[in-house]
């Protein structure tokens, strides 16, 4: 098993350098490759503020992706659930934060956060401090 940067899935979801698209593809289809939730995060944040994307496009790829023979994510339970979330509006990184603190309670200063949390009647414990 190899792991993939986000240059990588960044490559393969924009395709604008050809060669290296082409290279990770490759990869992709001759290994089992893992995608760990920090490369997932930082890809959604450069689809979005590089590459202009909209959440559909970018939960769309994440979906796709999710599907992908040979691809693995980390904490795929997590992540489906916190790309449910995203649809609905969350911002990416705070969904994966409410959904891979488990049982815990998530402890912010966000205000923001936590009224789309409560708008989008997201689950996991939070507290505003």
């Amino acid at each position: 098993m190899i792991a993939f940067d986000t240059n990588l899935l960044v490559r393969i979801a924009v395709n604008d350098d050809i060669e290296q698209a082409e290279l990770a593809e490759q990869l992709l289809s001759s290994n089992e490759v893992f995608i760990s939730r920090t490369v997932l995060l930082e890809t959604e944040w450069v689809l979005r503020s590089v590459y202009k994307k909209s959440h559909t496009e970018i939960a769309q790829y994440f979906e796709k992706a999710m599907v992908t023979e040979n691809l693995i994510m980390e904490n795929t339970l997590e992540v489906t659930q916190a790309l449910k979330w995203y649809k609905l509006g969350a911002d990416f990184a705070d969904a994966i934060h409410l959904c891979v603190c488990g049982e815990h309670i998530l402890h912010t200063f966000d205000a923001k956060f936590c009224k789309k949390a409560s708008d989008f009647h997201i689950t996991p414990a939070f507290k505003i401090l």
